[in-house]
């Protein structure tokens, strides 16, 4: 099962690759503006956004489900070459892949968990890391095309999706909603928490879908933006893999620092966007702004909330989903408009979610 695991994860995140690294220069470089961009590339987050509800409706994440997002991701992924050059075509493609990965990602990680245990993870998550870096690596020698890009994202779509099936095969249990809590998540009680989980995505939104066209932009390489990018990616393996100390601490104490570690990697992206030094200190931050936030958040939820797969499945909502919609929206704007202030932006919504944050610690704090 590890194997069958690693295997899914690896392709799971070699089409993220594909997604946020090359697919907005591709459709740059077809036509769209960076306004349209910024449409398309937030639908994916809106739906990630809305399933969430779905759940709470009634919906069951069942093998029945999942199987059919599998067969529906393979179709979406084919639509590509279709709609690529039809605005309204190929956000209703991007829709359709977001609704099959964000069905599919919960319910192998249920099954990760069931099977090899948070204790091992981590380690098994790694190679979804490694699908990112390698994938990049690769695709930047061959893309001479935007329908390259494509071929790319089918093959490992379909590749994907045969390991996804392999795994509920071997998986010995139906995942269920075994929880019996009643839900306990209050996101008006808690509002300065979730507002804050919510601002650090959205900062999130000109790196995940511009970062590749700014760097290019001001004259970086293709070949050295991936570069930059599998940069970020290796120090975030090696978080992942040594940040089991780090989580031992107070938790909102950890992702204050997270946060603040994520203002100062906007601002250097802002103030020397040419300097590759610099750059690549910045992307070093990564492993805190990304691997080490994203750990403590859903550690910290899940010693929160009794509710936890609900808790979890909220946090993928609203920061992925609304935070990414909302960022992506708001990039592509700024973007088109004042592309020079793109990360000075990032780097104050980044600021509001320490002090929501800080704001939520203080509470906290009073009422223990």
């Amino acid at each position: 099962m590890f194997f069958l695991l690693g295997l899914f994860y690896y392709f799971y995140f070699s089409i993220v690759g594909i997604y946020i690294i090359f697919l907005p220069k591709v459709l740059s470089g077809v036509g769209y503006s960076a306004s349209e961009i910024g449409i398309i590339f937030a639908a994916a987050p809106l739906i990630r956004f809305i399933l969430p509800f779905l759940f709470i409706k009634g919906l069951q994440l069942n093998a029945a489900i999942f199987k059919v997002s599998l067969v529906f991701t393979v179709v979406s992924a084919l639509s590509f070459y279709l709609s690529l050059e039809h605005f309204y075509l190929l956000l209703l493609s991007n829709v359709a892949l977001g609704v099959g990965l964000a069905l599919i990602l919960p319910y192998v990680e249920l099954i990760a968990l069931d099977t090899i245990g948070k204790e091992h993870y981590g380690k098994v998550r790694l190679f979804g890391s490694l699908g990112f870096i390698i994938v990049a690596l690769l695709l930047v020698r061959f893309l001479s095309s935007a329908y390259v890009a494509l071929d790319f994202l089918f093959a490992m779509t379909f590749v994907m999706t045969m390991a996804g099936y392999l795994v509920q095969r071997e998986s010995t249990n139906d995942i269920k909603n075994s929880e019996k809590y009643h839900n306990d998540i209050s996101l008006l009680k808690d509002w300065q928490l979730w507002f804050g989980l919510l601002l650090m995505q959205m900062s999130f939104g000109s790196f995940y879908n511009f970062f590749t066209i700014y760097e290019t932009d001001r004259g970086i390489s293709l070949d050295m933006t991936v570069y930059l990018w599998s940069f970020g990616v290796i120090v975030e393996v090696a978080m992942l893999f040594f940040q089991g100390r780090l989580l031992r601490g107070t938790l909102l104490t950890v992702l204050q620092v997270t946060i603040f570690a994520t203002v100062i990697r906007w601002f250097l992206l802002f103030a020397y966007p040419t300097t590759l030094e610099v750059l690549f200190f910045a992307q070093s931050l990564h492993a805190l702004s990304f691997a080490l936030f994203h750990s403590a958040a859903i550690s910290y939820l899940f010693s929160h909330y009794k509710h936890k797969s609900l808790a979890q499945q909220f946090f993928s909502g609203i920061t992925y989903g609304l935070g990414g919609l909302g960022g992506a929206l708001l990039a592509g704007f700024i973007y088109e408009y004042y592309p020079d202030y793109l990360f000075l932006s990032s780097s104050f919504i980044a600021l509001g979610a320490l002090l929501m944050v800080s704001l939520y610690k203080r509470g906290q704090v009073s009422l223990a």
